[in-house]
């Protein structure tokens, strides 16, 4: 009954984000073919405008999108006359993908590893050294993290490779990058959730027993600590694994990403509507998995909703 009700809730969710994402685009003065009013004769500008619907009254054109929606067709790209929406986001998928899944790996390895070193020395200097990692890693912003990698690593010392795409190579600075801040935040969760736990008395019980410090941790610590970073983990995947806009522009990487940035610039409003129906599914269904990983974790959690 749980999963039940939460497809409805989900599959409600999506139908209000694609909705309200379809009025705005459409409360915007104008249309993608404004500018080519100007200098195209207006019998075509307005067969451009009736070739995507624009020329249907606002209802029409809505129930014709939910339509194709419904039927899993994303339309037409304005602005590429060869692909059409489903062919953006299947062609740019993949390396958004793999660039979120290496950055993904990133930040929870190394995340959870220095929250987890942070607490176990509490108030010492690893636990400030890991600590002050974190905070710079919060601060700095990709957008500005990126072009210091790229500055360092790519142009004075020659490391790696930018402003391409094609091997292992070109995915680690655009991962570290996407990565860092991530990182740091799962840092401080996971090192106040530990402390949390290494407080409690079954940790005090286990401790008492003579097990070791790296078997208490592992066998009690982790798998309650992880509860709270879970939490975090959903949107993140989401995140990622459907590209940052500013990453893949800086790092001319061809994900989904770069084609929403082009869309807006160009107005290209299915793209624009396709990206986010698409960013939205993928977020909605991570978060789902979220609340069936809690079970997974900790068993004596129980999935239900009110009323069960």
């Amino acid at each position: 009954m749980y999963i039940i009700k939460r497809i409805f809730t989900m599959l409600v969710t999506l139908w209000v984000i694609t909705t309200l994402t379809f009025l705005i685009m459409n409360s915007i003065p104008g249309d993608p073919f404004a500018s080519d009013a100007d200098v195209l004769p207006e019998e075509v500008v307005q067969n451009m405008r009736a070739k995507f619907n624009l020329d249907e009254p606002l209802p029409v054109q809505y129930a014709l999108y939910m339509k194709n929606i419904m039927m899993l067709d994303l339309g037409p790209s304005i602005q590429s006359k060869t692909r059409d929406v489903n062919t953006l986001i299947a062609d740019g998928f993949p390396a958004s993908a793999l660039l979120g899944l290496q950055s993904l790996v990133i930040a929870l390895v190394f995340g959870l590893f220095l929250g987890t070193v942070a607490a176990l020395n509490r108030n010492g200097f690893i636990d400030y050294a890991a600590m002050g990692f974190a905070i710079i890693g919060i601060s700095i912003p990709s957008f500005i993290l990126a072009p210091l990698l790229i500055k360092y690593f790519a142009v004075e010392w020659g490391l790696l490779p930018v402003a391409s795409w094609g091997t292992w190579m070109h995915t680690v600075l655009p991962s570290i990058a996407l990565a860092t801040a991530p990182l740091a935040i799962i840092a401080r969760f996971m090192r106040s959730s530990m402390l949390e736990v290494m407080n409690q008395n079954y940790i005090k019980t286990a401790d008492a027993k003579g097990l070791s410090t790296t078997g208490i941790v592992v066998r009690h610590g982790l798998r309650n600590a992880l509860i709270p970073v879970i939490s975090f983990i959903g949107p993140l995947i989401a995140f990622l694994l459907t590209g940052t806009f500013v990453i893949e522009k800086i790092f001319s990487i061809p994900g989904i990403g770069k084609y929403f940035v082009d869309s807006i610039f160009n107005r290209d409003y299915p793209v624009i509507l396709g990206t986010t129906i698409f960013f939205s599914t993928i977020l909605i269904i991570t978060l789902f998995l979220v609340d069936i990983s809690y079970r997974i974790v900790d068993p004596r959690i129980k999935l239900s909703s009110r009323g069960d």
